[in-house]
């Protein structure tokens, strides 16, 4: 089964142009089905195994969408099975996913966000890198990963515009606002003598090498409870945050669906029901007969 697994995570990278993220998450999830299936190998798989996969799954009280997720990488990799004629059928195709929860994303007002910013204060060269990078991901709306993909070199600081390598490796032209562009040439400005400032990562560690979507995790969170947030964030809460202050103020759907870099507009249409959301407690609070 490893070998089969590993020729598959070779094609998604090879032939499917696959982002580092999916392929890092497709191998986890198999191998978590190696490791449930014991020693058998993929022609010894049938439905009623995958079935049983998932309800180990649902037992560990593991979330729909993660069910889903891990269903829809078996069937991939099954479908691959089948095309390269490994299996002569998919045992996973005739299982239905689970119906996903609808759930709101969670985001943060204006005020809120400029707490969290403003709380960001100093003069070394990490608390500058730390604030642009709250500017960039509020700015622009673009992924962790997608942040963490940045060089030097995609950031055209004239003209306030960003070139991000988002999933599947398709790239677009994003803006990343005023503030962000200042807040990147601040940090440009101190960084340390390794590193001039000009090609390589835009964003580094203190050892002048590329942050990983977790540090950057990381200092989001440790930016919120230094702001004293009261709410928990991520990185995706600032490109939440993003979509919804644009829709908000009179953005239209297929101009955010372009900056989030979604391939479906019904992606993006989650953050219309935010938006809605917001007015609703907006009329409650502010309407005398609400």
């Amino acid at each position: 089964m490893e070998t089969s697994i590993n020729r598959f995570l070779r094609f998604l990278d090879a032939e499917k142009n696959a982002s580092p993220h999916t392929i890092k998450n497709y191998g986890s999830d198999l191998r978590e089905f190696n490791r449930f299936v014991g020693k058998k190998s993929p022609a010894e798989i049938d439905y009623l195994t995958v079935r049983r996969f998932l309800a180990y799954l649902r037992e560990k009280n593991a979330l729909k969408s993660t069910i889903s997720r891990k269903l829809a990488c078996l069937k991939s990799f099954f479908k691959y099975l089948t095309r390269e004629r490994v299996l002569e059928s998919n045992p996973a195709s005739g299982i239905a996913t689970p119906k996903r929860e609808r759930r709101l994303p969670a985001v943060l007002d204006v005020s809120e966000v400029e707490q969290l910013i403003e709380a960001i204060t100093g003069d070394s060269w990490e608390i500058k890198r730390d604030r642009a990078i709250l500017e960039v991901l509020y700015g622009s709306g673009i992924r962790a990963g997608e942040l963490v993909g940045l060089d030097v070199e995609d950031i055209d600081l004239l003209s306030g515009m960003v070139k991000v390598r988002g999933k599947g490796k398709k790239e677009r032209m994003v803006p990343i606002g005023s503030c962000a562009v200042e807040a990147v040439k601040s940090y440009l400005d101190v960084l340390p003598s390794g590193s001039d400032g000009r090609s390589g990562p835009l964003f580094v560690n203190r050892r002048g090498l590329r942050l990983t979507d977790r540090s950057v995790r990381r200092i989001i969170v440790q930016c919120g409870k230094k702001a004293a947030l009261k709410k928990e964030i991520s990185p995706h809460t600032l490109r939440h945050t993003f979509a919804t202050h644009l829709l908000d103020r009179g953005a239209d759907l297929r101009s955010v669906q372009e900056l989030l870099g979604h391939v479906y507009l019904s992606t993006t249409q989650i953050y219309t029901h935010v938006s809605a959301s917001r007015l609703r407690e907006a009329y409650v609070h502010a309407h005398p007969r609400a």
